[in-house]
């Protein structure tokens, strides 16, 4: 079934050219968060036939996007929204991660900020369309999860939180968050292999998720805030409980002034 976006046709301008009006309309779409990282754009004669414009004028406008690193030239062939953040944030992180016990509860933290906010935001803004992904995201977390598989429910518990960011329609919090997909998932992988150690942990964890997504279908933004913040909350407990001693953050003296 053909994913339905807002794609209009464009009206040829009296001084501007043709494909400045093209680019113009995708680049809107990218920074209203429509056209999420890594969407793929549909075929050149697809989305010339959307635009009502010759495939000539799509084609320069799509080239000057590439050339502005808003899209890149998808597996395939094609065009796909481009993740401006991932190679800045996501590997040195990930490599601090692996090398630093304590920097666990430092990704938590961060998640901390991020996702309380995105689910306020999400709750706000979600559309039809999003509601449906979070629902998919959200079952396709149980398969994984009963096969105690800490690396595949890693990816689809990632997943989740990415589509609850989507659904905030904050383009820089999704383009941070898609940046962050990577550490998201070794962190998760992490917090998974831990939990397995405690069944009622991971029915807490849960259950959690299933609060989350309730608040933000019921575009309650104050009860999504509340449960982005006991799920984040949670999860740093079980970290920092289960921690080795010599892993936790230590303790910094307090700055003059």
């Amino acid at each position: 079934m053909e994913e339905v976006l807002p794609y209009r046709a464009v009206a040829t301008p009296p001084r501007t050219r043709l494909s400045d009006s093209i680019a113009e309309q995708l680049e809107q779409l990218i920074v209203d968060g429509t056209l999420a990282p890594g969407h793929a754009l549909p075929g050149e004669r697809v989305l010339a036939q959307k635009f009502g414009v010759s495939r000539p004028s799509l084609r320069e406008a799509l080239l000057r996007l590439e050339a502005r690193g808003l899209l890149k030239v998808a597996r395939g062939g094609g065009f796909a929204v481009t993740d401006v953040t991932a190679p800045t944030i996501t590997d040195p992180l990930v490599h601090l991660l692996q090398r630093h016990a304590h920097a666990e509860e430092d990704v938590i933290e961060l998640r901390h900020g991020l996702e309380v906010l995105a689910a306020q935001h999400a709750a706000a803004r979600a559309t039809r369309a999003d509601r449906a992904t979070l629902k998919r995201r959200f079952e396709a977390l149980a398969a994984p999860r009963a096969r105690r598989d800490a690396l595949e429910v890693a990816q689809a518990d990632a997943e989740f939180h990415l589509a609850v960011a989507e659904a905030s329609h904050n383009v820089a919090l999704i383009h941070v968050m898609h940046g962050l997909h990577n550490l998201l998932r070794t962190s998760m992988r992490h917090v998974w292999e831990m939990l397995y150690a405690d069944p009622a942990r991971v029915r807490e964890l849960s259950e959690q998720h299933r609060a989350l997504l309730k608040a933000v279908l019921a575009g309650d933004a104050q009860a999504a805030g509340e449960a982005a913040h006991r799920h984040l909350q949670y999860v740093r407990e079980c970290v920092h409980a289960r921690a080795p001693a010599k892993a936790k953050r230590p303790k910094r003296a307090a700055s003059a002034g």
